[in-house]
């Protein structure tokens, strides 16, 4: 992207969560855009290690080790950033996650959900993942007049697409905080947003997408007599190549609700497969189902 339209050079970016694959990959776009980035996280070899590829690429950053369940923590992380990079004037709140005991797989006893499981769900994505980062440093964003926070959601915040309940539930609050807070400080020159991203590969659910030898993506279409509600157009994307992509609708009439197909990719017969899959319908839609 040209700098000349997204330019932000003379910002300061902090990425909580920026230690994580989907943090840190914002934290590298932001720096190749021009920010100075403040990558904090509790995992100071991963920060590290994402703070060098930034300077590799020519860009400015430091790692800041912070709890983003702690206020003084977050507190001490802002005032270090401010005296090493400048006030911030970005915020991505992208610290978050699940944990299985919050979690129902097929045929467990929702009544039987563990509430401190729930509520450490719920404490690590809206207190950690929204609340406490935006009370710290949406404080000297008002008080300049000028800031961006970026909350990250997610999907299934939107609509329950996984047996993730506690993680759904705890994603959607973060919607309509965000809402809130976009209206609070309207006025206040800081704009408030959320990003709700899709499936991706990340290290908290490869065992759910990825059979043991780390290639096989499973695919079902178990959840395909849904797919209408959910959008019109669906992509499966495989380390970066689309392998198929279409409407529900086509699926649907080509496919039963418990077919499973295999994707062996990076497998001698990888391209065979992909042939088989546009061979049986011209736009193909697939949904996770193993998430």
């Amino acid at each position: 992207m040209s700098r000349s339209i997204f330019d932000l050079t003379g910002d300061v970016a902090v990425v909580l969560g920026g230690t994580g694959v989907l943090g840190g990959g914002m934290a590298s776009a932001l720096a190749a855009a021009g920010a100075s980035v403040a990558v904090v996280g509790r995992s100071a070899e991963r920060g590290q290690e994402r703070v060098r590829q930034i300077e590799a690429a020519g860009g400015r950053a430091l790692f800041v080790s912070a709890d983003a369940l702690d206020s003084a923590s977050l507190t001490a992380a802002r005032d270090e950033i401010a005296s090493r990079l400048g006030s911030t004037t970005i915020l991505i709140s992208a610290a978050g996650g699940n944990r299985p005991d919050a979690t129902l797989p097929p045929g467990s006893n929702f009544c039987r959900l563990s509430r401190d499981a729930w509520n450490g769900v719920f404490d690590l994505n809206l207190v950690g993942g929204a609340l406490l980062p935006a009370q710290v440093f949406g404080e000297t964003m008002v008080a300049q007049k000028k800031g961006s926070i970026i909350n990250i959601a997610s999907m299934a915040g939107m609509i329950p697409l996984s047996r993730v309940v506690a993680y759904s539930a705890a994603k959607a609050a973060v919607i309509n905080f965000t809402k809130f807070l976009a209206r609070e400080w309207a006025t206040q020159g800081v704009r408030v947003n959320a990003i709700s991203p899709g499936f991706f590969p990340a290290e908290q659910n490869m065992k759910l997408l990825y059979e043991e030898d780390g290639v096989t993506l499973i695919i079902t279409t178990h959840f395909m007599d849904e797919a209408e509600q959910l959008c019109e157009r669906l992509i499966v994307i495989d380390r970066g190549k689309i392998m198929a992509e279409g409407s529900p609708a086509d699926l649907i009439k080509r496919y039963s609700s418990k077919e499973v197909l295999e994707l062996r990719f990076g497998s001698e017969n990888n391209e065979s497969v992909a042939d088989q899959l546009r061979d049986k319908c011209e736009r193909l839609e697939v949904l996770p189902d193993r998430i």
